[in-house]
C-alpha cells in the first residue's frame, strides 16, 4: 500500500524504488525535519520510522531488496528528500520494532502455552510412577491376609492403600535419585527430558510416604511398625543401597515387609472385631471379667505374622531375582544371569505349589495352654473316644480346604510360565531389549505368585480375583513401560 507524502507536495515522484511507477512515499514532517544528516533522532524521541513509511505491504519487499544495492549509493538520505536505500522489512524490525506490535505476542506462543493441564504432563507422571507395575501391589496384602488364616477385612483394605502409597513413593524417589544417570542412559525419562521437575518428584515421594504411614497408623500399631520399616527400606534402597551389593537384598526385604504389612493389619482388625463381638456364656459373669476379656492366646498380630513368613520369603526370593536382572536392563549382559533367575523361578514355583505345614503353635484355632513361669504345664484331660460313624452308602465329603494343594499347584504353574518365558528369551539373546522384557515379565509374574500363595492357604476365590489383574497390567504396559 502506498502512503501519500505528508510534506513536499510539489516534488517530482521518485521512480527508483516504487516498482509500479507510482509516487514513492516520503517521510512524515517530524521524521524529515527532526533528524540530522546521519538519520539519528534528537534526544527525547523514539527510534526513527522506516524511510519508506514503515507501513508498506510485503508485495514491494522484493522490489526494494533488489533496488536497495544500487539506490543506496545514489541516495544519501538528506533532509527533505526521501532516501532510496531502505533496508528490508525484516532487518528494520530487528533493529527498531514496530510500535504497533502486540506486547503479548511472545506470551501467547504455543511453546509457552504448555502448562500443567496438557495431556503430555499426565503421561509423564504415569511414566514416572510406572503405573502398570501398581497392579502387582494389592496381592501382597491379600496374600499376607490369607497366610495368616483370616479373610480380607477393613485392615486388609488399609494395608493395600498404604502399600500403594509407599510403592509409588519409591518409584518417584527412584527417578529423582537417578536423574543424573538417566540423563545419559535414558534421556527420555520424565525428569531428564524436562517434563517433570526434580523438586516435584521429590515432593511427591515425601507426600506419598506420609500418606502411607498415616493409613498404616489407622490400621493399628503393628501395621504402623511394619510400614515404618518398609518406608525406611525403600528410602535406604533408593538413596544409598541401590548400586551396592546389598541393593537386591534391600528390595527383596521391602517386598517381604509389604506382605507382612497385610498380615499385621488384617490380624489386628480381626482381633478388634473378635474382642468387640459379644460372646454367649452360661451363668452370670462378673463385670470385671467382661471388661478385661482378651482374645485367645496365639491370635495376636505378632504371633500370626510367623505363619506368613514362608510366603514372605518366597515373594522376597522372586523379587531378589528380578532386581538382579534389572541391573542390566540398559546395557544387557550374559546368559548366566537370566539362566540363574530361571532356575530360581523353578524352585519358587515348586515351593509355592506345596501345602504349607500347619503351625500348631501359632494357629488361632488351636490355643495353647499356658501357666505361670516355673510351673509344670498340666496335660489336657483325656478325651472320650468318639462313637464310630454310622455306616452309610454316601460319598464322604471332602474336608474344607482339601483341594488347596491342587489349586496352589495350578497357580504356581501359571506363575512359572509367566516368569520363565521372558527369562528364556533373555538367555537366548542377552540384549537390553530382552532384558527389559524379562524385568517386565518378572513384575507381572508377581500376581500369579501371590495368587498361588493365597490358594495354598485356602483362599481360592482371592487367588482367582488376583488373576484378573494380569490382563490389565499387560494391556497398560503396552502404553507405559513398567521399568
Amino acid at each position: 500500500m502506498d502512503v501519500e507524502p505528508a510534506g513536499g507536495r510539489g516534488k517530482a515522484p521518485d521512480r527508483s524504488v516504487n516498482g509500479r511507477g507510482g509516487p514513492s512515499p516520503a517521510p512524515e514532517d517530524g521524521a524529515a525535519h527532526g533528524q540530522d544528516r546521519q538519520g539519528h533522532a534528537p534526544p527525547g524521541q523514539g527510534p526513527p520510522e522506516r524511510e519508506t513509511g514503515g507501513t508498506d505491504s510485503s508485495a514491494n519487499g522484493a522490489a526494494r531488496a533488489a533496488a536497495g544495492g544500487g539506490a543506496a549509493a545514489a541516495g544519501t538520505g538528506t533532509a527533505g528528500a526521501p532516501a532510496t536505500g531502505s533496508a528490508p522489512a525484516g532487518a528494520s524490525d530487528a533493529v527498531s520494532p514496530s510500535p504497533n506490535r502486540d506486547p503479548n505476542e511472545d506470551r501467547n506462543r504455543p511453546a509457552d502455552r504448555q502448562g500443567h493441564g496438557s495431556p503430555d504432563r499426565g503421561r509423564a507422571w504415569a511414566e514416572l510412577l510406572r503405573v502398570p507395575a501398581v497392579f502387582s501391589v494389592p496381592g501382597d496384602a491379600l496374600a499376607g491376609a490369607a497366610a495368616a488364616g483370616h479373610r480380607a477385612n477393613r485392615g486388609t483394605a488399609l494395608a493395600v492403600c498404604a502399600s500403594l502409597c509407599l510403592y509409588e513413593a519409591g518409584m518417584a524417589l527412584n527417578d529423582w535419585a537417578d536423574r543424573t544417570l538417566d540423563a545419559g542412559e535414558r534421556p527420555h525419562r520424565p525428569i531428564p527430558s524436562g517434563r517433570i521437575a526434580p523438586g516435584a518428584a521429590l515432593g511427591a515421594a515425601a507426600g506419598l510416604t506420609a500418606a502411607g504411614l498415616g493409613l498404616a497408623a489407622v490400621a493399628g500399631r503393628p501395621a504402623l511398625a511394619t510400614a515404618t520399616a518398609l518406608a525406611g527400606t525403600v528410602w535406604a534402597y533408593d538413596l544409598r543401597l541401590k548400586n551396592t551389593p546389598a541393593g537386591p537384598a534391600a528390595m527383596a526385604a521391602a517386598r517381604g515387609l509389604d506382605l507382612l504389612l497385610g498380615t499385621a493389619a488384617t490380624a489386628t482388625a480381626a482381633t478388634r472385631t473378635e474382642a468387640a463381638a459379644p460372646r454367649p456364656f452360661r451363668g452370670r459373669l462378673p463385670h470385671a471379667a467382661v471388661r478385661t476379656r482378651r482374645p485367645a492366646p496365639g491370635t495376636g498380630a505378632g504371633r500370626v505374622a510367623r505363619r506368613a513368613l514362608p510366603s514372605a520369603a518366597l515373594l522376597a526370593a522372586h523379587t531378589y531375582g528380578v532386581t538382579l536382572v534389572s541391573r542390566r536392563e540398559t546395557t544387557g549382559g550374559s546368559t548366566t544371569l537370566p539362566l540363574a533367575a530361571l532356575a530360581a523361578v523353578g524352585g519358587i514355583a515348586r515351593s509355592a505349589g506345596r501345602d504349607p505345614a500347619p503351625d500348631r503353635a501359632s494357629s488361632p484355632d488351636v490355643p495353647r495352654r499356658r501357666g505361670p513361669r516355673g510351673a509344670r504345664r498340666t496335660p489336657p484331660p483325656p478325651r472320650r473316644p468318639a462313637p464310630p460313624p454310622a455306616r452309610r452308602r454316601t460319598a464322604a465329603r471332602p474336608a474344607p480346604g482339601g483341594d488347596r494343594p491342587a489349586a496352589g499347584a495350578v497357580f504356581a504353574a501359571l506363575y512359572g510360565a509367566t516368569a520363565a518365558r521372558p527369562l528364556l528369551h533373555a538367555a537366548l539373546n542377552p540384549s537390553p531389549h530382552f532384558y527389559q522384557r524379562a524385568v517386565g515379565g518378572g513384575i507381572r509374574a508377581m500376581i500369579p505368585l501371590q495368587a498361588s500363595l493365597a490358594a495354598r492357604a485356602g483362599r481360592t476365590g482371592t487367588a482367582t480375583a488376583l488373576l484378573a489383574l494380569v490382563p490389565l497390567a499387560r494391556r497398560l504396559s503396552r502404553k507405559v513401560s513398567p521399568t
